[in-house]
């Protein structure tokens, strides 16, 4: 059985506010040329299908678009809610499109209850584990913690339950949404830790022949037969040099044999730049990245005005940039008001420490009215302060 591993769409993300439906999209195409042309007999999707519990309806119309290709093509289809998902609402109708070949389980009830298929090998059952959160499910399967590692050693207790009553040439399967110990994680997963704790170790899952986790963005092979698939995309600046895409799994007859990471394209690269605003400007190296999107840090000493315009008309995805003065101590605050001294003094001597050099005529004008649209009475800023009191601070 060849089995293809993915995880964490988060259909309808954006990315510092720029759209990735489109690329999403593009994913999906590459997903079902992957399943045709490597012959994938199961696809598994280890949660987070969309990137919230109420998705909009674009990333819902391209959710249904997909399970009906996925449908339409030579393979089944199992697939589990992650932390991001509503188990509700993509569990919906689950029952009545379990026979179209695409199996959603969200339900924790049915962690021990497989999807049972099968090759020229024999049976193969597919354990989906939605993610657990740990306070929904610890009365009622009365858990002795509140962790995570509590909530999936029972739900594998139950698998385990469940797969010892076949018969011993029954392979295995599981997929779960968590956060495994040996896994890195990057900037744009959801904290899903529980009093401080949410890593679960790899011995979790010892016993099955092959574990798909879903949650963390980048791959990671925790043993061989424990992968993260990562996510199609990158999500954060964090994932820059992260290689995407999803493992083709091969099962023989004896569980295991091979796993194959199958890369996915990528609609738009990332970069992450740092230098002086005119070293980025006219570096001619860096011209491979006038298509990535731009995370920008400018070491200069003085704050440069118009940064960003000036970066966007040689990198026009420019969407982050981030000050780091070479040589430069971080801008103090006062912990009390200096007495004497008006709120427009103190902003104007607050932009020449943060900058590395005072306010134009036009932005102090333009603090000067931000001051006096605090005060009930535009006088009051220099009348208090004259008077030695706190004022209106």
């Amino acid at each position: 059985m060849r089995i293809l591993h993915t995880s964490d769409w988060h259909l309808g993300r954006s990315f510092h506010r720029e759209g990735m439906l489109t690329h999403q999209a593009a994913y999906v195409d590459h997903l079902l040329d992957v399943v045709e042309r490597e012959q994938v007999d199961l696809v598994v999707v280890a949660g987070d299908i969309y990137d919230r519990a109420l998705p909009q309806v674009d990333a819902v119309r391209l959710a249904d678009e997909t399970l009906a290709r996925l449908a339409a093509s030579r393979a089944q289809v199992v697939l589990t809610s992650g932390n991001h998902d509503s188990a509700q609402r993509l569990g919906f109708s689950s029952r009545l499109i379990d026979a179209a070949g695409v199996f959603i389980r969200t339900d924790a009830g049915t962690v021990g209850t497989p999807v049972l298929l099968g090759d020229e090998h024999g049976d193969v059952a597919v354990y989906g584990i939605p993610y657990l959160d740990p306070d929904a499910v610890r009365e009622p399967w009365g858990l002795p913690a509140r962790s995570h590692e509590a909530a999936l050693d029972e739900a594998m207790r139950r698998v385990r339950a469940d797969l010892g009553g076949r018969g011993k040439s029954t392979r295995s399967i599981v997929l779960a949404h968590a956060f495994v110990a040996g896994a890195q994680p990057s900037e744009s997963e959801r904290d899903i830790s529980v009093g401080g704790v949410s890593l679960v170790p790899t011995s979790t899952f010892t016993g099955v022949d092959y574990t798909a986790l879903g949650h963390l963005h980048g791959r990671h092979t925790l043993t061989d037969a424990v992968r993260y698939s990562g996510s199609p995309l990158a999500y954060s600046f964090s994932e820059a040099d992260q290689r995407k895409g999803s493992w083709l799994v091969e099962m023989g007859a004896n569980g295991l044999s091979t796993a194959e990471f199958v890369e996915a394209p990528v609609p738009r690269p990332l970069a992450r730049l740092r230098g002086t605003l005119a070293d980025l400007l006219e570096d001619r190296s860096l011209k491979a990245h006038q298509g990535a999107w731009v995370q920008a840090t400018l070491t200069d000493v003085v704050r440069p005005l118009q940064a960003m315009e000036q970066l966007r008309a040689r990198f026009p995805h420019t969407l982050v940039i981030a000050f780091e003065p070479v040589g430069a101590s971080a801008p103090s605050v006062p912990l009390a008001r200096p007495q004497g001294r008006s709120d427009h003094d103190i902003a104007l001597d607050f932009v020449a420490e943060l900058r590395g050099a005072a306010a134009t005529d036009d932005e102090s004008a333009l603090l000067q009215a931000a001051c006096d649209a605090c005060c009930e009475d535009p006088e009051a800023d220099v009348l208090v302060s004259a008077a030695g009191t706190e004022g209106l601070w």
